[in-house]
């Protein structure tokens, strides 16, 4: 079975393009959704994956239509093609259901692959060279020194901890974990 997908993002689109694009390729049924690709939740998409079985092919009028991601785009495919769900972009003319639309596909997803890897190598390097330079990363403490010496005084004095929280502009929970019960006096 030959199934559609068509999308756009905001109502004043239309969806004529598509449709008469998924009709000439002969989809059985298309189904459509009016909704940003960079949702996951798309009702429209959901209905075509419970619609397709091994064997049949998800045709959409462009790439984009389908996902924004290199990376999603290629994980929906390697899914389909782990079913053995032929995929085909008719604008861009790529068909999964071919030896050289399998063969884009996956210098495509080792591209994707590439690019994850040089991002981790980067982000390292940077870490190491901002550790080299004493940065640590992260958020700032809550409690400097200076705050847990003032807390220790004020539940010497009898103060509630709610107060001393407040007065100190922390969490009662962030109050307790630089400070255990232990360590108060």
């Amino acid at each position: 079975m030959r199934i559609g997908y068509a999308r756009i993002s905001t109502d004043d689109q239309d969806l004529s393009l598509q449709m008469t694009a998924l009709e000439q390729a002969l989809c059985e049924k298309i189904f459509t959704d009016k909704i940003s690709g960079s949702l996951a939740d798309r009702p429209g998409l959901k209905s075509v994956f419970s619609h397709l079985r091994a064997g049949d092919t998800l045709i959409v009028w462009k790439l984009d239509r389908l996902g924004r991601g290199v990376k999603g785009l290629i994980e929906l495919i390697t899914n389909l093609e782990s079913q053995n769900i032929h995929f085909q972009s008719l604008t861009e003319q790529i068909d999964t259901s071919t030896p050289a639309g399998r063969f884009f596909f996956h210098v495509m997803a080792s591209l994707a692959q590439m690019e994850r890897e040089l991002i981790i190598e980067r982000t390292q390097a940077g870490l190491a060279a901002a550790r080299k330079k004493g940065r640590i990363g992260g958020r700032k403490r809550s409690m400097t020194d200076s705050k847990i010496e003032t807390a220790k005084k004020l539940f010497a004095a009898g103060a509630l901890p709610k107060d001393i929280a407040k007065d100190l502009g922390v969490s009662i929970p962030t109050l307790y974990r630089w400070l255990p019960a232990s360590t108060r006096t």
